[in-house]
């Protein structure tokens, strides 16, 4: 039993650990008729970006959208581009992200709503590599 209990709490202290790495915001854009999902990543890490081949190691950065009869969402998850560097310790050339970065859905409603949003995503810096994790986040919805 102790076994255990020790296990709960070290995962939880990494989860914890890597929620401390980077901030997410999440906020529906009238203008530009998009949710915007900004990731500030703290200094020294590095937030992966959407386009990785999971074969190599590390977690994509991801958005699950759970269904609304309401917004119509268009196209795929846009984000800008990404830093393309070797990465010694996957021994692959890695795309991602360091500081900050925003990624952006369009989405369109003719009423208010709220779209629900689960962004799975993993930070790494030089020498070691965080659990991924997975952040829920309800973004309000009101059409101009």
């Amino acid at each position: 039993m102790k076994f255990f209990t020790l296990l709960f709490f070290t995962i939880l202290a990494f989860t914890s650990f890597s929620q401390e790495k980077v901030t997410w915001e999440a906020k529906y854009n009238q203008k530009s008729k998009s949710i915007e999902m900004t990731a500030t990543i703290a200094e020294g890490w590095h937030l992966y970006s959407q386009l990785i081949d999971n074969k190599i190691g590390p977690v994509p950065t991801s958005f699950v959208f759970t269904e609304n009869k309401l917004v119509s969402l268009s196209g795929k998850v846009n984000e800008p581009k990404p830093i393309q560097e070797y990465d010694e310790n996957f021994e692959a050339t890695l795309n991602f992200f360091k500081d900050e970065v925003m990624f952006s859905q369009k989405a369109i409603s003719k009423q208010s709503t709220t779209q629900e949003v689960i962004i799975s995503y993993m930070v790494c810096n030089a020498t070691m590599c965080l659990p991924p994790i997975d952040q829920k986040f309800t973004i309000e919805i009101k059409p101009n």
